[in-house]
């Protein structure tokens, strides 16, 4: 296990050598240090831990949300304002063109660290870019906090907990958002 300032190092010196190489090789090897998002339009969704319900959403969007180490609560408020206006409801017209406060709905967010699991390198997934755990409970948080502050309800599951998560897909659609904007 390297030490953070290994890590930093080591970040630093493949962001040097990736801006040599140019922007699509930066494209491929940066994607590690952003907050991940994987967004579901649901007619229903909901959380259980335990055999108890966390979470349960009637229309809305199911949030997979994924933390990496360098994220900080600016990337945690770029997503819950994107997510929050994400304009992938139907209007009379039935064009996608109404977020999910627009349409009467809610947020079910879920803590996902699988979300960083890479496999360029074997079948193994390395979770090396996520954030550790206790930084990512504060960014999860934060997150729900913020969304919940621009008036969308919001459920969650458990942070750390194995959860079974039960959805319908509604569409299907599902958007996968970055904090870096590379997707």
């Amino acid at each position: 296990m390297l030490s953070p300032g290994d890590q930093t190092r080591l970040i630093l010196n493949a962001t040097l050598s990736t801006r040599q190489r140019g922007p699509r090789s930066r494209q491929r090897h940066d994607t590690n240090i952003v907050m991940r998002a994987v967004v579901q339009r649901v007619s229903r969704a909901s959380v259980t831990v335990d055999a108890t319900l966390t979470g349960k959403i009637a229309n809305g969007l199911l949030v997979l949300l994924g933390v990496g180490q360098d994220d900080r609560e600016s990337d945690a408020e770029y997503l819950a304002d994107k997510i929050a206006g994400l304009r992938i409801f139907e209007d009379e017209q039935e064009k996608m063109n109404r977020s999910v406060l627009d349409a009467g709905g809610a947020v079910l967010a879920v803590s996902q660290f699988t979300l960083y699991g890479d496999v360029r390198r074997g079948k193994r997934p390395s979770f090396d870019a996520a954030a550790r755990p206790e930084r990512a409970r504060e960014l999860y948080e934060y997150f729900v906090s913020y969304i919940r502050s621009l008036g969308v309800p919001c459920e969650t599951g458990v942070f750390q907990a194995m959860m079974q998560v039960e959805l319908v897909n509604s569409g299907p659609v599902t958007i996968l958002i970055d904090s870096k904007k590379e997707f």
